[in-house]
């Protein structure tokens, strides 16, 4: 049985490697195709990431091993992705929103609903009324996005990385339509 637990900023240091781990096995694969670099790279984005207001990861385990990960923080109102080609809507960019920077399954764990328990664990009882990610367009996952009602408001294109789709969702039943 796959069990998921919330875990704060005082949590992650001791699942550091094991998250790292878990990235590797996920983004090693195409369209990915990432290597050392972009490894290194989600280590240190992470130990920034766990210092952010909102910080909040969600886990998933199965016999002791870390299966599944999503987690986020507060972009405050007025912010917005860095690099993004179009400036989103007042409605979006004017408001504090939820910024979900990872949300990744093992492989062998896919299609049987631990990627779409974790996003609801980490958006349930969110305080901002938008939450927003980038997506690669040449993922699985992109298509998953959009069936689950995410829309695509803006493009970004990474300094490291390919160009990806910047999704927004609305969240709680009292969060205006982005």
């Amino acid at each position: 049985m796959i069990t998921f637990a919330r875990l704060g900023e005082r949590d992650v240091a001791p699942l550091a490697d094991d998250l790292v781990n878990l990235y590797e096995v996920v983004y090693r694969e195409p369209p990915y195709s990432e290597g050392p670099e972009q490894f290194d790279r989600f280590r240190s984005s992470l130990n920034e990431d766990v210092g952010r207001p909102g910080f909040t990861l969600i886990i998933a385990v199965h016999d002791g091993q870390l299966v599944g990960a999503s987690y986020g923080w507060t972009m405050a109102a007025g912010k917005w992705w860095s690099r993004s080609d179009t400036v989103p809507e007042n409605s979006i960019k004017d408001v504090d929103k939820f910024a979900v920077m990872e949300w990744i399954v093992h492989p062998r764990y896919r299609g049987e609903g631990t990627g779409a328990q974790l996003i609801r664990e980490l958006l349930t009882e969110r305080p901002e009324p938008i939450a927003t990610l980038a997506s690669d367009p040449r993922s699985k996952a992109r298509g998953m996005y959009a069936r689950a009602g995410w829309r695509q408001v803006a493009g970004t294109s990474l300094s490291w990385g390919p160009s990806m789709d910047l999704l927004v969702l609305s969240l709680g039943a009292n969060a205006d339509e982005p």
